[in-house]
Formats: structure tokens, C-alpha cells, sequence
């Protein structure tokens, strides 16, 4: 079995130097920093540039009764080199804002991009979205709706917001990620766990 937990801790990295060196929708930190090494010593200093990003979470909405999953589709312009479209279904999900708590923020963007409240909120996990370069960490939930009048396009206009909700039966949506029209980690790990776990979750929503 091997070790699970890290060898180093915070008092085996030393940061040098930090400067903030954009400041826009995105921000960037440029670091220089020295780091202990698994076969001893220290590492010559290293210089990265850092994404510096709040926490988001990601909210796989999923009707239990009716058996159905309720996906966004909207416009990211990470994808404008990349394949066929940059329009790509996805999650619910949202940045926290100062002193939020995470789960406030799941329930406040179900709200504003799909136009419906969550019955239940439950967590999936934690990860790290991309450590190389980006601070961001991802919660993923579940959160158990009624699909049935489900549909239209919502999303704030103040932040540029234009977003089409799409139901679908899960047997779609699991097709969908096997096919890869779901090619994005969210998605992707949120859709596996329900598949792992599916059977657990309706036992305790339905009963």
C-alpha cells in the first residue's frame, strides 16, 4: 500500500519573492521560490507564474423520479482554437464570492442559470482543478431537482450571461459522456461518481 500522505510540508518550500503582476478577470502572481527535494538537499530557485483563483463549485442537477439530468450550454472562449464549437454543455457553476460558503454559492448559481431550487445538496468532492499553474479548487455536488418544467436560457446580463438549460434522460447524459460530448472535468467526474453511486442516492432521496 503505498503512502498517501505527502513527505513535505509547508516548512519544505521557501517562497523568495511574490509580485502581482496582472490584475483583470484573471489574476497572476509571479513567484520565485526554493523547494526540498525527495533525494535531499534543495532545488535552485524556480520562478512560476500563478493563476490566483477562488474557490468554484460545479452542481450536477439530477431529478430522481423522472430520471433525468439537467445540464447548461453556453459560450467559453477557452475553446475558440479548439474543435467545433466553443458552445459546450456543462455544469451549473460559479466562482465564490468573499466569505461565501460554498454551498451557499451551489444553491445561488443553480438559481441564476437554470432558474429552479435545489431540494437537496450533495457534496461529491473536492480536487484540484489544474495545481501546475492555477490556485483554483473545485467542489463538486449533486443537487436533486424537478426536471419536469425544467428549459429556456437565463444566466445575469450584467456579467455577460447567456445560458440554455438542457434535460435529458440519464441514460442520454451517460451516453453523451461516453461518446465525448462531455469533455470537460467537471462533467466528466461528476456523471462517473453519479454512475458509481446511483443506486445509493435513490435509496436516500426516494425513501
Amino acid at each position: 500500500m503505498p503512502k498517501l500522505e505527502a513527505r513535505f510540508g509547508k516548512s519544505d518550500y521557501l517562497i523568495k519573492t511574490r509580485r502581482k503582476r496582472f490584475r483583470g478577470f484573471l489574476r497572476i502572481d509571479t513567484i520565485k521560490l526554493k523547494h526540498k527535494l525527495f533525494l535531499g538537499g534543495w532545488s535552485s530557485e524556480i520562478e512560476r507564474e500563478l493563476l490566483v483563483r477562488e474557490d468554484a463549485v460545479g452542481v450536477l442537477l439530477f431529478d430522481p423520479k423522472r430520471d433525468e439530468i439537467v445540464l447548461v450550454r453556453q459560450f467559453r472562449v477557452g475553446l475558440v482554437d479548439k474543435g467545433d464549437s466553443p458552445w459546450i454543455l456543462e455544469l451549473v457553476a460559479g466562482m465564490a464570492e468573499a466569505e461565501e460558503q460554498l454551498d451557499e454559492v451551489a444553491i445561488r448559481e443553480v438559481r441564476e442559470e437554470s432558474n429552479v431550487e435545489v431540494s437537496d445538496l450533495i457534496k461529491i468532492c473536492d480536487y484540484f482543478n489544474s495545481p501546475g499553474v492555477s490556485s483554483e479548487k473545485v467542489r463538486l455536488y449533486l443537487g436533486i431537482v424537478t426536471s419536469e418544467k425544467m428549459g429556456g436560457v437565463y444566466g445575469l446580463e450584467n456579467e455577460n450571461e447567456d445560458i440554455e438549460v438542457v434535460v435529458m434522460s440519464y441514460e442520454a447524459a451517460i451516453k453523451a459522456l461516453k461518446k465525448g460530448y462531455l469533455a470537460n472535468a467537471m462533467s466528466i467526474i461528476a456523471l462517473q461518481w453519479l454512475e458509481l453511486n446511483k443506486t445509493e442516492i435513490l435509496k436516500t432521496v426516494l425513501t
